[in-house]
């Protein structure tokens, strides 16, 4: 999932017919004796205006935190990133190829309609269609369900995907290969349910607050562009009794500096995320607010592979190394972030990396090969390196990029032209490869390494820098298509080996997640590496 800006769980194994209807419910559980307010409205900061609100057209960070409050896919997850019932109160399998859903049968729509398997199936079969055009269709093609590849590809019909509704309440999905991680998967936006009715009676209209229906629960009030996203409980939905705050309104503030003088006037309950530089400040003055917790996400800058120089592997190189990723982590954020030299994040469920060589060498060491490569390259004070740096725009990646585009100035005499544009725009130049350089970011899909090493096969549709490499692509075929957890392990560590030595992307910092919470959001959840938050576990408390 793209990351637009700055604890691990245990993996979850479903095993030989495991069931899920012993697992706990998502509804907001209040403390005996908490004493809540009578105005039960949240007002929350997201950090960018979303691209849209139709599940299978998003890919980015902001619009997944409004799509968990309007949409429940199968399955949830707690506030300590357990896979719990959504729609589906219990599901079965016997070889982690085949499962069974059974949904709930008071699972419906907000127009009051029932949610049905065949809802699933639309779904589904939407994701992978072409016509779609969904930038997560290879998302399904990652499960391995059946044909889901051959229909991507325009190779066979939607309708063979290999995903059927056994009856109103039954769901069967069928892959090509064991994923025992498969049910996992079926908490990510992209497989949320859609209603058929309305999106084949209003197009791409659906997603207007006149035309909107949704499952989850909340449904959409109102939308005013750039300005603010109101939704409020869904009455039909399933658990809406349990369901604690009436409304949530997301705010599309970009500036941090903005959203934290917001919150600290008491406008917002939660901010996306908090201004570097007051950090320390606020930890000293606010200390009640601030929260910190471990993030599955990782920071990095992409080359674009498909454009000289950055077909040129010591190009880079040269530009990765001169990054002192110390400087950035202790010094710039200054948060707990971790230097990166994987793409995968260090405290991903079962991943154990070997360090890179260039990650072994000290940065006085790495400047001075990054100085022989670029040289090597034909750049050179007569022949200086010039290029645009892309970033969307926000105040911590303008930081970023002006710290790391001086580190390049320094050491390396190169010449960077500096480019922010907004999230959506900014996510339509990068699909369609009009860049040399990109800030990016990507937050894993579930706690796997496959969630991110995916990202650079190259039948990959976000794969953005353009990495195509047939070695690593048999690498990580092998390591989907392996059912032991080990040969698993070894093949992600061989595939982060090939990204060190080809260097399509330069791995920058591993993210902690740190926003600014009000002590009044109860049920707020400090445990998730995914930072998955729904609206409906929370509740306001009084003072």
């Amino acid at each position: 999932m793209r990351k637009n800006t700055i604890t691990q769980v245990l993996l979850l194994g479903v095993g030989l017919a495991f069931g899920a209807t012993s697992l706990p419910s998502l509804a907001a559980q209040v403390p005996a004796g908490t004493k809540l307010v009578d105005k039960q409205e949240l007002v929350k900061s997201n950090g960018a205006e979303v691209a849209s609100i139709d599940p299978q057209k998003t890919e980015g960070v902001p619009e997944s935190n409004v799509l968990r409050d309007l949409f429940e896919g199968l399955v949830n997850q707690d506030a300590d990133g357990h896979v719990v019932p959504g729609v589906a109160e219990s599901w079965e399998t016997q070889d982690n190829k085949t499962f069974i859903f059974h949904l709930r049968k008071d699972a419906k729509w907000s127009n009051g309609d029932p949610v049905t398997a065949d809802d699933f199936v639309f779904t589904f079969q939407r994701a992978v269609d072409p016509a779609t055009a969904s930038p997560y269709a290879w998302y399904l093609e990652m499960t391995t369900m059946k044909n889901a590849a051959q229909i991507i590809s325009g190779k066979a019909d939607k309708s063979t995907l290999g995903v059927k509704a056994i009856d109103a309440n039954t769901l069967e999905v069928s892959l090509e290969s064991a994923v025992p991680y498969f049910v996992k998967m079926m908490g990510h936006t992209t497989v949320k349910p859609v209603n058929k009715k309305v999106i084949e009676k209003w197009g791409d209209q659906w997603t207007k607050p006149e035309h909107f229906v949704s499952n989850g629960a909340y449904v959409l009030q109102s939308w005013v562009l750039n300005e603010r996203m109101v939704l409020v409980r869904n009455k039909h939905y399933w658990d809406d009794k349990d369901t604690v705050i009436n409304k949530v309104t997301y705010l599309p503030i970009d500036s941090k500096i903005s959203e934290m003088n917001r919150f600290l006037s008491g406008e917002i309950d939660v901010t996306y995320e908090l201004p570097n530089e007051h950090f320390k400040n606020l930890k000293k003055e606010h200390p009640e607010d601030v929260m910190v917790v471990g993030n599955l996400c990782s920071y990095y800058y992409g080359f674009n592979n498909s454009k000289p120089p950055f077909d040129d592997v010591r190009v880079r190189k040269a530009l990765s190394y001169t990054i002192d990723r110390d400087v950035i982590t202790r010094i710039l954020l200054g948060q707990g972030q971790k230097p990166a030299y994987f793409l995968t994040p260090e405290i991903t469920a079962d991943f154990n990396p070997e360090m890179p060589e260039y990650g072994t060498w000290t940065q006085k060491e790495r400047v001075a090969k990054a100085k022989e490569l670029l040289e090597e390259a034909g750049y050179n004070k007569s022949n200086p390196l010039k290029f645009t740096l892309l970033y969307n725009t926000d105040d911590n990646h303008k930081k970023n990029a002006i710290a790391i585009s001086s580190m390049w100035k320094k050491s390396l005499g190169v010449e960077v032209t500096l480019e922010n544009q907004e999230w959506k725009t900014y996510l339509d130049t990068r699909r369609q490869g009009n860049f040399e350089v990109t800030r990016a970011g990507w937050c894993g899909d579930y706690n796997e390494a496959s969630s991110f090493l995916s990202l650079m096969q190259s039948n990959n549709s976000s794969n953005d820098p353009r990495y195509h490499s047939k070695e690593y692509d048999s690498v990580m075929e092998k390591a989907l298509n392996s059912t032991s957890d080990k040969e698993r392990s070894d093949l992600y560590s061989q595939a982060e080996k090939l990204l060190a030595r080809d260097m399509p992307i330069a791995p920058i910092f591993q993210y902690v997640k740190s926003r600014l919470v009000s002590p009044q959001v109860g049920g707020f959840p400090t445990n998730n590496a995914e930072d998955k938050i729904y609206t409906k576990d929370l509740y306001l408390i009084a003072k």
